[in-house]
């Protein structure tokens, strides 16, 4: 079997050595990191997420530190989301765009201090493109990737095992707030966020030495609970139609097409990146829409991340960006970024490996 070379362009997390005692099957890569996909178990993995408590190395999710004066003009300048509202301790999900109106980025902006923020980030090099707005407009602010690293707890008992490990107050947390921590020396911020429908808590982790001593501290915490390792859950996500940033996107996917209208304040200042784009896109009206997909076999088969053709009487109409079979659903469910003319309750083909698997759109989330 081919082995990845150790080199220092692909780094390791602070809970690396955890996750290999947890016997971690897969990795891949994300933000030049790897990230633990499979711990060999999915059916574990995803019955701990539905019904207890899991735990996710998601320490990929860097963090673009935005710090000094001009750090809240910069980071609006960056954001198709008004943030004027935005309050000490409180995240906001925020589209980010290039000058067409394409989405770059979907990060968690956390305001850390009036003048300081973090972009918790998907999968691109959003560090370089702050720093080159930055210069490119004469923003004083400094920009750098802080030694912080996510754990996520994720379930419907993840609660009560943050609660157990730093007390109750957690649980008047609203969702995408955060909040000073402290366990055993090791500094962190808990916000209630995640990528999951089921709930939970992110442990943003500020001292990249005390990675594995954390794990230990939730792993031990959590067994009243049956908390065990897991990932951001793929057929999970596609159940509760979470978008995931460059797997549903392609390079001229802006918005509007993936279910992100509410999240777009198109009566920003020109200044905002895409902004003006955008307004002429809605305009003239957004030729792709992302809809959900039930194929017609039920015949559990395994999952997919390659983009497949989504055809409509012979002619193609889109592509299915992601599939996998539902336990809950007892059918295979995907996403379709398909042309606006085609709409819920169409009849439409998927090319799969050389196969022609016909199905239905829907619409999301499935669950």
């Amino acid at each position: 079997m081919a082995e990845i070379g150790a080199n220092t362009r692909l780094r390791v997390s602070p809970y690396y050595e955890s996750t290999l005692s947890e016997g971690v099957a897969a990795f891949s890569p994300y933000n030049r990191m790897l990230m633990p996909v499979s711990y060999g178990d999915p059916v574990s993995e995803y019955e701990r997420l539905l019904n207890g408590a899991s735990m996710w190395d998601v320490s990929v999710q860097r963090q673009v530190e935005i710090k000094g004066p001009d750090a809240s003009q910069l980071c609006q300048i960056l954001s198709v989301r008004d943030l004027s509202k935005c309050k000490v301790n409180q995240g906001k999900y925020v589209p980010m765009c290039d000058h067409r109106g394409t989405l770059i980025n979907d990060p968690v902006v956390l305001k850390i201090t009036e003048n300081h923020y973090w972009l918790s980030i998907a999968d691109n090099n959003m560090l370089m493109w702050a720093r080159a707005i930055a210069s490119e407009r004469g923003f004083n602010a400094h920009i750098c990737e802080p030694d912080v690293s996510p754990m996520a707890i994720q379930g419907p008992k993840a609660e009560e095992v943050v609660a157990a490990i730093f007390g109750d107050w957690i649980k008047e947390l609203k969702f995408f707030w955060f909040d000073d921590a402290e366990i055993l020396g090791i500094p962190l911020k808990i916000a209630r966020s995640g990528f999951s429908k089921q709930g939970g808590f992110e442990l943003y982790l500020m001292d990249g030495s005390r990675g594995n001593d954390l794990w230990n501290i939730v792993r031990e915490a959590g067994q009243p609970w049956g908390i065990g390792p897991g990932n951001p859950n793929p057929i999970e996500r596609i159940e509760s139609g979470l978008l995931s940033y460059g797997g549903d996107t392609d390079d001229d996917t802006n918005p509007f097409e993936v279910r992100l209208r509410k999240y777009v304040d198109l009566d920003l200042d020109d200044s905002v990146i895409g902004v003006s784009a955008l307004r002429q896109i809605n305009a003239e009206g957004p030729k792709r829409h992302q809809l959900g997909i039930v194929l017609d076999d039920d015949t559990p088969q395994p999952g997919h991340a390659i983009w497949y053709d989504v055809l409509a009487d012979g002619k193609k109409v889109g592509s299915m960006s992601n599939g996998g079979w539902s336990p809950r659903l007892q059918r295979f469910i995907g996403f379709v970024l398909v042309t606006t003319d085609i709409n819920i309750g169409a009849r439409v083909e998927v090319l799969k490996n050389g196969a022609s698997l016909p199905g239905t759109i829907c619409d999301l989330p499935f669950v």
